[in-house]
């Protein structure tokens, strides 16, 4: 059902450090930083010949990811996103699969302009789980 590995999210306490970081000393192409309101998040995408790392700093007050980074104040691995072909299709599956969803279940339009999910840790071996439609 899944795809590819479309990105790995870090959570990062200073985006500008981080962009540098990967653009200056891994020497990684890196996008310019998109704030993106209604998810609460400003986003930084480091381009790979494989996937992406998606550097993740909170924009606004109720930003979801301002809790991860007091839990985390260095910052951290926050999620990874897998691309699906039918993103209804594989949220059905994995629901009737004894999977939860997070939210209200309807996907919601991502950073890369297409509907994603997000999928509890608990019942993904502790990791918050991304699923993109490809």
């Amino acid at each position: 059902m899944i795809g590819k590995l479309n990105h790995v999210a870090i959570v990062v306490p200073d985006l500008t450090a981080a962009t540098a970081l990967y653009r200056d000393t891994l020497g990684a192409a890196v996008s310019q930083p998109v704030d993106l309101p209604p998810h609460g998040v400003t986003v930084v995408f480091v381009e790979l010949p494989n996937t992406k790392i998606e550097l993740l700093h909170p924009f606004g007050e109720s930003s979801p990811i301002a809790g991860f980074l007091q839990k985390n104040p260095s910052g951290g691995i926050h999620h990874i996103c897998y691309e699906v072909d039918d993103i209804l299709a594989a949220r059905d599956r994995l629901k009737a699969q004894g999977a939860r969803v997070l939210g209200d279940g309807e996907p919601k339009i991502g950073a890369h302009d297409k509907p994603v999910l997000f999928l509890h840790p608990k019942d993904f071996c502790g990791t918050l789980v991304e699923l993109e439609q490809a």
